[in-house]
């Protein structure tokens, strides 16, 4: 489903574990790591999407984790040109996206990969809360980074602020109006 801009409806996640730390998972036979995201299908609300896409993506269930917020309206980015496949009928030039964050709450041991015949992802680690907008391809860094910026003060009132800056590495404070579903 492309919309009548050209981008797909997605969403993305943002895995958080007690100590503010962040899910990080490698693309399955590639060097780039990413947060898990996935399209929507037309029958979809985003919370469904995203549930759907963890189950896919991690192995981990609803009640693995708990929904702290999510980022109110769509965050897009464009592809990059090699990307778009232009003899499409209407061409996906991008992704727009609805970022939820949620924080786990059972055992490391559930997290798996290897659920779907087509994983996405063939590694995972933890990562400090802002390493992401320095390791993510280019072209999804301003989505990350407006994602990130606005979950952040949720992320640091559940941790207590554990492991959790105040400022992000780029752009300096962060002062963004927190957004509870």
């Amino acid at each position: 489903m492309i919309d009548p801009d050209g981008y797909r409806p997605n969403v993305g996640i943002i895995l958080m574990n007690d100590l503010g730390r962040l899910f990080w998972a490698r693309r399955i036979h590639r060097d780039g790591w990413q947060f898990p995201q996935g399209g929507m299908n037309t029958d979809e609300t985003p919370e469904e999407a995203m549930f759907r896409e963890l189950r896919e993506e991690t192995g981990l269930l609803p009640e693995h984790v708990e929904v702290l917020g999510q980022t109110p309206g769509w965050l897009r980015y464009k592809l990059p040109y090699r990307a778009v496949r232009q003899r499409e009928r209407r061409p996906c030039i991008g992704q727009k996206q609805v970022w939820f964050l949620l924080r786990m709450t059972c055992e490391e041991a559930h997290v798996r990969l290897d659920l779907t015949e087509t994983p996405e992802f063939d590694d995972w680690r933890w990562v400090d809360f802002w390493y992401p907008l320095d390791h993510v391809v280019t072209f999804k860094r301003e989505v990350y980074t407006h994602a990130l910026r606005f979950l952040a003060p949720v992320a640091r009132e559940v941790t207590g602020g554990v492991n959790i800056a105040e400022s992000d590495p780029i752009g300096g404070a962060v002062e963004i109006k927190r957004h509870f579903r």
